[in-house]
């Protein structure tokens, strides 16, 4: 049976990083026979200047009927004096929501080879290992009431909802205590409970969700303190679970562990493995149309995809032995720090990924 991917480009760099992602699954279809149909659509800006929406109805269709989707970015700044509700990012918000991606997972892996890379000392760092849950269809993204309203005194004020229930709480829950299972079995909790009731909610489902899991160890850590830690000794987490606001956070704090932001894959998933897979960076209109963009966190994002919605882990596993290949070869683009190896542009670096993925079918 064929799988379907839909292929979202999306804005800026994401065309030029989704590129490289095609010329991955095809070498993967022609190399190693994975029964693979693409096809394309909108998804951001690029829906709105072409169908007039950020997440156009024949996108959604698309997605409902496919096996996975696989973003590049969205957003721009040609696109923050529109109306609120078409901007590009309302069009990922609202993708997710459609197709109930309730989980998303960011692993942070460092590379021996880019360990010279991270913001931090190698004998703090080296060897880094985390994978954070974020709760990703709740939260103060999606609570009601919204929007910006003008006082009775004339001052204009902006307002959102931050709730979540205990059947969001605990579905995430289990989430993360299941990823914990599967790797070293320590679970933290990060939430803000000694000021915000959700969190106070969120601890005390959380509490109660670790009777089912007497192989995994709970810990709880405020987001502020969490934030700290994972500058300061980022090695003690092995999982961390928190809420749509703080995962959106410490998920890019942890990215520059890696080195690079443009390593970070990250997986979107519903409760029967469908997902939504991307780099956590952004469309960086700063260097779009240069070819520097770093593809690798796209390509490893296609690694995720073949293992969690495909079901196709030793593709994957191939995948990220030719990314690491190439890191070991010392190719290089500028945001690992070109100067430092054999600088390459994105064309350049997919094709060595393609390339070393090639090698292991001879």
């Amino acid at each position: 049976m064929s799988h379907k991917v839909l292929m979202l480009p999306g804005d800026h760099v994401g065309p030029e990083i989704v590129a490289e992602a095609d010329k991955l699954l095809r070498c993967l279809a022609s190399e190693f026979g994975l029964a693979v149909e693409l096809e394309y659509a909108n998804l951001g800006g690029c829906g709105v200047d072409a169908e007039g929406a950020p997440l156009p109805d024949s996108t959604l269709a698309l997605a409902r009927d496919s096996d996975a989707a696989l973003l590049g970015a969205v957003g721009g700044p040609e696109w923050d004096h529109i109306e609120r509700d078409k901007r590009p990012e309302r069009g990922l918000l609202a993708i997710r929501a459609a197709l109930g991606l309730f989980a998303n997972l960011r692993p942070a892996l460092l590379d021996p080879e880019l360990v010279n890379a991270s913001s931090l000392r190698p004998e703090v760092v080296s060897g880094l290992d985390i994978l954070i849950v974020r709760e990703l269809t709740g939260g103060i993204y999606f609570g009601q009431p919204r929007g910006i309203r003008t006082r009775a005194d004339g001052v204009r004020e902006g307002f959102n909802t931050l709730v979540y229930g205990v059947d969001e709480i605990e579905r995430i829950g289990r989430a993360g205590f299941e990823a914990a299972r599967r790797r070293d079995g320590r679970l933290c909790s990060v939430d803000k409970a000694n000021v915000l009731e959700s969190s106070e909610l969120w601890r005390e489902v959380m509490e109660g969700l670790a009777g089912e899991y007497p192989d995994v160890s709970l810990s709880h850590m405020y987001v502020d303190n969490a934030a700290m830690q994972l500058v300061r000794d980022p090695r003690q987490f092995d999982v961390m679970v928190t809420g749509n606001l703080f995962g959106d956070v410490l998920s890019d704090c942890a990215a520059m562990l890696t080195g690079s932001i443009g390593m970070l894959p990250s997986a979107s998933l519903d409760e029967t493995g469908r997902g939504l897979y991307e780099p956590v960076h952004g469309s960086a209109p700063d260097i779009s149309g240069q070819g520097i963009a770093n593809p690798l966190a796209t390509l490893l994002s296609v690694a995720m995809l073949l293992r969690f919605s495909l079901d196709e882990g030793e593709l994957a596993q191939r995948v990220e032995r030719a990314v690491a290949r190439v890191l070991a070869d010392g190719l290089r683009t500028a945001d690992l720090g070109g100067g430092q190896g054999q600088p390459v542009g994105t064309a350049a670096m997919g094709d060595a990924v393609v390339a070393a993925l090639r090698a292991q079918a001879n």
